[in-house]
C-alpha cells in the first residue's frame, strides 16, 4: 500500500499500538489513520467501545504471553510501535525483545512516578521521583529499564507521561467517588465532595489531545531517550470543574468540602483518585513537551471535552446511580451540619 507525495512514491511506515482501542489509543489510531501511517492495534479483540477506522489492521493476542508475543512483533518488523499496557520490569524487558529493530518505541508511563511529595511546583521532568502507589512504583521502574537499555544499546525509546486523561471510554472523573457519579448527583441536586478546600489544582487532557503528543513524537530523533509530562498550559481547582460541569448540566448543586483525612477514614482510599492524586495539589510543567513537541497544542476546552463525554456516557448508560451510594449522602449530610453550628 502507497501513496503520493512530493518528490516521489512513498511506502506508509507501519505503526504498532499496543491495546489500541483504550481511552487513549483509539484517538490514536484515527490520527495516525488521518497522518498516513499504516496502523495495526494489537490486543485480546475484546473491548472495543468506539469504530476505529476500517483500514486499521487489528492482531489478537495476549501481550503477558511474552514469547508469542515478542515472536509476532519480530516478525512483523514495524517501523513504530507504542505501547499502552507495559506496566512494570518484566514488561520493559519484553517489550526491548520485542522491538528491537524499530525506529522507535514510545512507552505510556503516568505523572504518578512523581508521587505527591514535591520540592516544587509545577513539576518537571527532572524532579526527583517519588512513587508511592503500587501503580506509580511499576511504572518508574519500567521507566528506568527502558532508559537503561537506551543508554546502553541504543535502545530508541521515548516515554510519555500522560497526567489525567479523559474520553468517551474514561468517563469525567470526580474529585470525591466513582467516575461519573457526580453527574448523577448534580442531576438531583444532591452535594458534591470537594476534598479539603476544593481549590486544589490540577490538570485534565481530552484524549484527541493526547493523540497529538504521542504522533507528534514519533520520527523525532531530538524525542529518542527523553522522558515527557504529557500535560498542557495551565490548570484548574475542582471548585472551577464542577462549576463549569453544572454549566453543562444546566442545573446547580452544593459543593460540600471534607477534610482528606476523613475521607481516608471513611473507606474513600478505593473510590476513585482522591487518596492517590486529587487530594492534592498536581501541576505539571509543559515547557519540555511544547518545546520538543510542536504539534502538540491542546485544542479541547474543559466545557467542549465535558460536554462530549457526558453525552456519550448518557447514551451508552454508563451514568452510575447515586442512590447506590448511600454514604455519599450521610458524609454531605454530616458536613453540611457541622457547618450550620455557626449560625
Amino acid at each position: 500500500m502507497e501513496f503520493w507525495i512530493q518528490g516521489g512514491t512513498h511506502f506508509m511506515e507501519r505503526v504498532v499500538i499496543i491495546g489500541g482501542t483504550g481511552n487513549i489509543s483509539t484517538s490514536i489510531s484515527r490520527l495516525l489513520v488521518e497522518k498516513g501511517y499504516d496502523v495495526t492495534c494489537f490486543n485480546r479483540g475484546v473491548t472495543k467501545l468506539e469504530q476505529l477506522p476500517d483500514c486499521v489492521h487489528t492482531l489478537v493476542g495476549d501481550r503477558w504471553d511474552r514469547p508469542a508475543f515478542e515472536k509476532v512483533m519480530q516478525e512483523q518488523k514495524f517501523d513504530y510501535a507504542i505501547d499502552m499496557l507495559c506496566f512494570d520490569e518484566q514488561d520493559a524487558l519484553s517489550d526491548i525483545r520485542a522491538f528491537r529493530g524499530v525506529k522507535q518505541l514510545i512507552y505510556t508511563s503516568t505523572t504518578c512516578v512523581f508521587g505527591v511529595d514535591y520540592d516544587y511546583l509545577p513539576v518537571d521532568e527532572d524532579h526527583e521521583k517519588r512513587p508511592f502507589t503500587v501503580y506509580g512504583k511499576n511504572k518508574s521502574i519500567a521507566e528506568d529499564v527502558f532508559l537503561k537499555a537506551y543508554k546502553e544499546e541504543g535502545f530508541p525509546i521515548t516515554v510519555l507521561r500522560p497526567s489525567s486523561t479523559y474520553g468517551n471510554q474514561s468517563g469525567m472523573v470526580g474529585n470525591v467517588g466513582e467516575t461519573n457519579l457526580w453527574i448523577d448527583r448534580i442531576r438531583k441536586g444532591k452535594p458534591v465532595m470537594l476534598c479539603g478546600s476544593g481549590n486544589n489544582v490540577h490538570q485534565l487532557l481530552h484524549v484527541d489531545d493526547a493523540a497529538l503528543g504521542y504522533v507528534g513524537a514519533l520520527g523525532k530523533s531530538h524525542c529518542i531517550g527523553q522522558c515527557y509530562n504529557l500535560v498542557g498550559k495551565g490548570c484548574f481547582t475542582w471548585r472551577d470543574y464542577y462549576k463549569t460541569a453544572m454549566k453543562v448540566l444546566g442545573k446547580e448543586a452544593p459543593m460540600v468540602c471534607v477534610p482528606l483525612d476523613a475521607l481516608e477514614a471513611l473507606g474513600y482510599e478505593g473510590r476513585g483518585f482522591t487518596t492517590d492524586i486529587f487530594g492534592y495539589n498536581t501541576i505539571y510543567s509543559h515547557e519540555k513537551v511544547y518545546r520538543d513537541i510542536p504539534e502538540f497544542r491542546p485544542k479541547v476546552s474543559l466545557e467542549d471535552g465535558m460536554r462530549g463525554v457526558i453525552a456519550f456516557a448518557d447514551a451508552h448508560g454508563t451514568v452510575p446511580n447515586c442512590e447506590d451510594y448511600p454514604l455519599d449522602d450521610k458524609v454531605c449530610a454530616y458536613m453540611q451540619n457541622i457547618v450550620s453550628l455557626k449560625d
